[in-house]
This record gives C-alpha cells, structure tokens and sequence, in this order.
C-alpha cells in the first residue's frame, strides 16, 4: 500500500522541517 511509504515521508519531513511537516498535514487534512 502506499500509506507506509507516505507514513515514512511524513516522519522524514517532520525530522527535518517541522513547519512543512504542519503545512503538509494542513493541507492533507490529516488528523494525528
């Protein structure tokens, strides 16, 4: 499936810029 691989995107992004970890949750309408 392509959840684990965007699971493990998300946790890279968030590693190294938490402010475009935000915007990209915003903007995928993503609760977590």
């Amino acid at each position: 499936k392509l959840v684990s691989q965007r699971r493990r995107l998300l946790d890279y992004v968030k590693s190294r810029d938490e402010e475009r970890y935000k915007a990209l949750i915003k903007s995928l309408g993503i609760r977590r």
